[in-house]
């Protein structure tokens, strides 16, 4: 990996955390549609920073997804149920975002901010041994 790409990972991960955290924001002000969005955007940051280990892009979420799930999950290096993961919470912060009538339930939210922090540290352990 090149000093800029080992630079941008950095970049990239810090905007997860970032974002993790406007999550955290979001829910504890009851704003259930803007933490399903902020956390989605949470773990795509730390996917693309985890993609950019493997030289991989996209310019379109369905295929940072596509990679994601073919390099990482396919390949064993994460478990199934982080990709799964990764789909769901994709889903959710389309429904919220784009959905006609959506009632997003706080139960749900709660849940997916508590793996999305797990999911965010998973791959920043991943990326120290990728090092």
């Amino acid at each position: 990996m090149t000093d800029g790409q080992r630079e941008l990972v950095r970049y990239r991960m810090e905007r997860a955390f970032e974002t993790l955290q406007e999550a955290r924001l979001m829910m504890e002000g009851g704003h259930l549609y803007g933490a399903a969005n902020r956390i989605y955007y949470a773990c795509f940051y730390a996917v693309v920073a985890l993609l950019l280990t493997r030289d991989l892009s996209s310019p379109k979420h369905s295929g940072v997804m596509a990679l994601f799930n073919r390099h990482f999950i396919k390949e064993g290096v994460l478990p199934l149920d982080m990709g799964k993961f990764y789909s769901s919470v994709f889903d959710r912060r389309l429904e919220g975002d784009y959905g006609e009538i959506v009632e997003l339930q706080e139960e749900d939210i709660r849940a997916d901010l508590a793996k999305a922090e797990e999911f965010i540290a998973r791959i920043e352990c991943q990326l120290k041994q990728s090092e």
